[in-house]
């Protein structure tokens, strides 16, 4: 079987030092940099494919995007199939602004106020995103590909997933990856660091609700690098910012309680990369000239695979049947027969 350079798969356990290496480049809460962590992540994603987990909400995805020539994970990315269990709420601090006026002072305020708030049925979840350096200027563009791949999957699959993807950005860090708001807030509450609180929330987050106040909560009573913080976006997010707002998503005022990072929505099926994902059947034809990802499901591990492929769509308005011309090294790689289901979604979809 001849094989493409690069392609995206379901990862497995065998994929740990990959992902334990690439969760060195982000250590967060999806993605511990911790070697016992890490196992757990995959046995849950491989259950997850294999839909041995019967509840699609508690589906957890992780991603691998593998340079076969070199055999290494170069990237990663993965789709939570829902936010907020009865075990395992989603919280996060409301933002609004309140406005206040005195007549005998002429005096008008503005204050940014934030609420913590609890949902039990939240939003899908995408998260988890990270390149390799040595990639992250690749031509044959790496990031997209990852980052597109959550949505093909979830385009495949819709009936797993909630009404409302949800994507949360990195904020601001202190240089050594401190958050300002934890410590102008959270450690007041709680009387612990910022990495102590955020490893224990993805385990337990009953501490939160015991120890947070329920109430009002005026940022300007905070330090000025914590209010500059909240809803902002760091420098290393800012890319995926770009993309997010591009197919769809929009900051809802609501941000991360521990670091303050904003938290950006839309609605599933008006993601336009969900939206411009299209199922086919395959057969044997000639590269095109649209750059997309091809992919298809398997009974057996690693359950997925995509590949970038060169491809014509066909029109729609013509089609009698959904067919999709692919050259035969993608059908080779992806161990396609002519007739056999396959989905694309152009690189270029907006």
């Amino acid at each position: 079987m001849q094989t493409l350079r690069y392609q995206i798969r379901g990862a497995t356990l065998a994929d740990e030092p990959g992902l334990l290496e690439l969760a060195g480049f982000l250590d967060s809460v999806n993605l511990p940099n911790k070697s016992d962590e890490i196992a757990p992540i995959l046995t849950w994603s491989e259950k997850s494919f294999a839909q041995v987990i019967p509840d699609p909400a508690d589906h957890r995805y992780t991603f691998i995007l593998e340079d076969t020539n070199a055999g290494r994970a170069v990237a990663t990315s993965m789709v939570l199939g829902q936010l907020g269990r009865r075990d395992a709420p989603y919280i996060y601090l409301d933002v609004r602004e309140e406005e206040r006026y005195s007549a005998s002072l002429d005096q008008h305020l503005v204050h940014k106020v934030l609420q913590i708030r609890y949902s039990y049925r939240g939003p899908t979840e995408i998260g988890g995103l990270v390149s390799h350096p040595d990639y992250r200027r690749s031509t044959q563009r790496i990031g997209s590909m990852i980052a597109y791949v959550r949505f093909l999957w979830i385009a495949m699959h819709r009936d797993r997933f909630q009404d409302e993807v949800l994507a949360e950005l990195m904020p601001p860090l202190s240089p050594d990856g401190t958050s300002h708001l934890w410590e102008a807030l959270g450690r007041h509450f709680t009387g612990m660091s910022y990495r102590e609180a955020d490893r224990l929330s993805s385990q337990n987050k009953e501490f939160i609700r015991g120890l947070f106040p329920d109430g009002d909560i005026y940022a300007s009573l905070l330090s000025e690098r914590a209010q500059e913080v909240i809803g902002k976006v760091g420098p290393e997010t800012r890319g995926v910012e770009k993309l997010l707002r591009r197919i769809g998503f929009r900051y809802v005022h609501r941000i991360d309680p521990f670091d303050g990072g904003p938290h950006f929505v839309a609605p599933t099926d008006e993601i336009s990369l969900v939206a411009g994902a299209r199922p086919f059947y395959a057969k044997f034809g000639k590269a095109g000239s649209q750059m997309a990802l091809v992919g298809c499901s398997y009974d057996r591990s690693p359950w997925f695979r995509a590949v970038p492929a060169s491809i014509e769509l066909p029109d729609p308005g013509t089609l009698t049947e959904p067919a999709l011309s692919l050259p035969h090294e993608v059908m080779d790689h992806l161990e396609l027969t002519e007739g056999d289901p396959v989905w694309a979604l152009t690189m270029d979809t907006r």
